[in-house]
């Protein structure tokens, strides 16, 4: 290790204590209220940052310190610890397993026991923290904390059912905390906290973390993203309004947002194939009509990064999964090998190819249009879809790309909403 001021005199052993001691290498946005203006009578620190800004570490960090009672983040170990993320997988990769995760970050005396089966981490000292997935509320009903980390808030699927089912858990200890790491998605449930005056906000961007991030990472997605909507939201961390010019408009989509599925008559899943079989993202989206008349987007199951067999099974997976009526299939890159590819994995899939013959933004028009009139629901939340919906107009002007998870939709909606005669109606148990 190099001397430098802090390190000068040390020995080895010391200089290294020096360099893993998270309050001396953190930056102050990655430091709870109050290292900020000395008080601590916070319950809530919402911590918004770009991707690889550094949240998920200032996260880890205060749970370890609070797991292990380092003042001044706590003033005694707590005993029990809620870790929520959108899905049990990320919890795990990127909560417990990721590189600035809590695995990782502990030093070999005080890394906590970690149970997979039991979805639980526990401390030497007693402590022990519980993995929760917000697309199981209802698990959160029962269990009590005095401590509590959020990870990715705005993608989560049910975020207030979830959000609810967790302050009626935080009821241990004199006064209990929680912390709060995403990129900020503008949810309704994100202006509520944003604008409550019990919240505590940090803010940082990716660039912020360069130290600690691939140049090669950093110079990519600046060149790509840098000036754009999509990158102020996923570089810089801020929360956008919505884009008046936009052609999927945000305030629709989470005015007609759903939690159940009714009685359904039609379902289909819609695949958008890659150009090539390189390995590029595969649109996949599952979607059905009700009896009401209206569509319901169901399951965003796009693969990225997918040879053909793997998209194809996942796309004929959904397919059973929702007992959807057809698979519908764009032909235009692929012609008959599409469809070929999709009956190797599975010859029950029935199959519809379609063929674009007009330019995307004209097939998204009319799509557009029944978001517009109320006749769209999307059940739950889909992040990725979502962002992708309300980035269509913008990245069609500046890359000519066009996003696969948007492509699937828009064949979905016109196969079930704009596409010839009805079928004869039947009702679907979903």
């Amino acid at each position: 290790m190099t001397a430098g001021p802090l390190t000068a005199g040390l020995t080895v052993e010391e200089a290294k204590r020096l360099s893993d001691d998270w309050q001396i290498i953190a930056r102050l946005d990655q430091l709870p209220p109050q290292f900020h203006d000395g008080e601590c009578d916070w319950t809530r620190w919402l911590i918004i940052g770009g991707r690889g800004s550094g949240k998920t570490r200032a996260g880890a960090e205060w749970v370890r310190h609070c797991a292990l009672g380092i003042s001044p983040f706590a003033l005694r170990p707590a005993r029990r610890i809620a870790l929520v993320a959108a899905t049990w997988p990320e919890a795990r990769a990127v909560m417990i397993e990721g590189e600035s995760g809590l695995l990782a970050i502990h030093a070999e005396h005080e890394r906590p026991a970690y149970e997979p089966s039991k979805r639980q981490l526990t401390w030497p000292n007693g402590t022990v923290a519980q993995l929760f997935s917000a697309e199981s509320p209802e698990a959160l009903r029962g269990p009590q904390f005095d401590a509590a980390w959020l990870d990715e808030l705005a993608k989560w699927r049910n975020d207030q059912a979830t959000w609810d089912m967790l302050q009626f858990a935080l009821r241990l200890g004199e006064r209990p905390r929680m912390v709060i790491t995403t990129t900020p998605r503008p949810t309704a449930l994100m202006k509520q906290l944003m604008h409550d005056e019990a919240t505590v906000i940090s803010r940082s961007r990716t660039a912020d973390n360069a130290a600690n991030l691939a140049p090669s990472f950093l110079q990519a997605v600046s060149a790509r993203y840098g000036g754009t909507r999509l990158g102020r939201q996923e570089l810089d961390g801020e929360l956008l309004d919505d884009d008046p010019n936009a052609l999927f408009r945000w305030p629709l989509i989470e005015a007609a947002r759903v939690s159940r599925v009714p009685e359904l008559h039609r379902i289909v899943v819609a695949v958008d194939p890659p150009a090539g079989s390189s390995g590029d993202a595969c649109g996949i989206i599952c979607a059905g009509r009700g009896f009401d008349g209206r569509a319901y987007i169901l399951e965003d199951a796009t693969v990225e990064k997918a040879s053909p067999i793997t998209w194809a099974r996942r796309a004929a997976g959904a397919y059973h999964r929702w007992q959807a009526d057809r698979l519908v299939a764009e032909v235009n890159q692929g012609g008959d090998m599409v469809r070929t590819i999709i009956e190797e994995v599975d010859a029950s899939v029935a199959v519809r190819p379609v063929r674009a013959t007009r330019g995307k933004q004209l097939r998204a028009e009319p799509v557009a249009a029944l978001y517009e009139q109320a006749r769209v629901h999307h059940v739950g939340t889909f992040p990725e879809l979502e962002d992708q919906m309300t980035a269509f107009s913008q990245v069609l002007e500046t890359s000519g790309q066009s996003p696969d998870r948007v492509d699937a939709l828009v064949w979905a909606l016109t196969a079930l909403m704009l596409s010839g005669p009805e079928p004869v109606p039947r009702i679907r148990q979903v």
